[in-house]
């Protein structure tokens, strides 16, 4: 089988956000430059009760090729059923698992980052995703540790399970989404073991994407919370470009709104809302529009409130 992840140049890699990253986004990230894309976490638990808004969660664009899906998971049978399940799922390349959400919900389950203050229980539940998955990918996302930092570790521990990557976060579940990224340990653990690692961590632009890869030299950048409200950084760092014409990012953003009704009927366009909360900001005029779009939920309304701020904002050249 052909491999479908070329490790020869870095991968851009969408990392998954609860609420944002879901078919939508993820669709248009990927027709914009993205490498991979992977579903938004998904409860072993919630997937193995066949929860139908899990299920949901699991669905592809048809252009999300390669796609991975990411599980939770802090028991070896639930964890196994979860990936059975997976196996008969179509279109699904890889399986990731999630070992670096610091969530208190996830954490104090025994999912997510938990699995970090205990070595030996995820390298047995990831070999046990590893071992029944049938999908031609197997990964892990982490963070540095709980309160300690410990790359090179968990780092080995990963690579000792026989998985294909391991994605970064760059930070101790301890130091949440504030602390400083350790840039430093990401290097360590690349250093440390010879499965390709990719870095994720405060990567808001292209600027910063190009940095960390020189860095670090890591074979790929995952970003998260960078992408929400600037997602074009995907198409520059596809297109090598440090800056980016303000009628991509219309395009952008109207294609993005497009796939939420698409997806989600005309209620799309009231969760666009939170959207295009972050798509104006730093924008002439946009506490106002945000006011307005707060109180529009016909669709073609809304079309034309976007196209005529983003065509405003492009004529008066004040597009950031």
């Amino acid at each position: 089988m052909q491999k479908k992840l070329d490790f020869s140049k870095p991968l851009v890699v969408l990392a998954p956000l609860a609420g944002y990253t879901d078919l939508p986004f993820r669709s248009v990230v990927k027709k914009f430059g993205a490498d991979l894309t992977i579903s938004e976490m998904i409860s072993s638990n919630a997937l193995v009760y066949k929860s139908a808004r899990t299920l949901k969660m699991v669905e592809k664009s048809p252009s999300e090729d390669p796609y991975f899906v990411q599980i939770a998971g802090n028991s070896v049978d639930l964890v196994r059923a979860a990936v059975e399940i997976l196996n008969d799922v179509e279109g699904i390349d890889g399986i990731d698992l999630n070992c670096g959400c610091p969530a208190p919900k996830v954490f104090n389950h025994g999912s997510g980052s938990n699995l970090l203050g205990d070595l030996n229980k995820l390298e047995e539940i990831l070999s046990t995703v590893k071992k029944y998955s049938k999908k031609q990918y197997t990964s892990a996302k982490v963070r540095l540790g709980v309160n300690d930092k410990i790359p090179v570790e968990i780092g080995k521990a990963v690579e000792a399970c026989g998985v294909d990557f391991v994605s970064v976060h760059g930070r101790t579940r301890a130091g949440k989404y504030k602390a400083p990224v350790d840039y430093d340990a990401i290097k360590q653990m690349k250093d440390a073991i010879s499965i390709p690692v990719i870095a994720n961590g405060d990567i808001k632009d292209y600027k910063k994407a190009k940095e960390v890869l020189e860095y670090t030299k890591a074979d790929g950048v995952m970003i998260g919370r960078g992408a929400i409200g600037k997602p074009w950084v995907f198409y520059q760092l596809k297109h090598q470009l440090e800056d980016i014409d303000n009628n991509i990012k219309k395009e952008i953003i109207l294609e993005h709104y497009d796939k939420m009704l698409e997806f989600h009927g005309p209620y799309g366009a009231i969760i666009f809302r939170k959207l295009l909360h972050a798509y104006s900001k730093g924008y002439t005029g946009a506490n106002e529009f945000r006011d307005l779009v707060n109180q529009v939920s016909d669709v073609d309304i809304m079309r034309d409130l976007i196209d005529n701020f983003f065509n405003f904002n492009i004529s008066k050249k004040i597009f950031r």
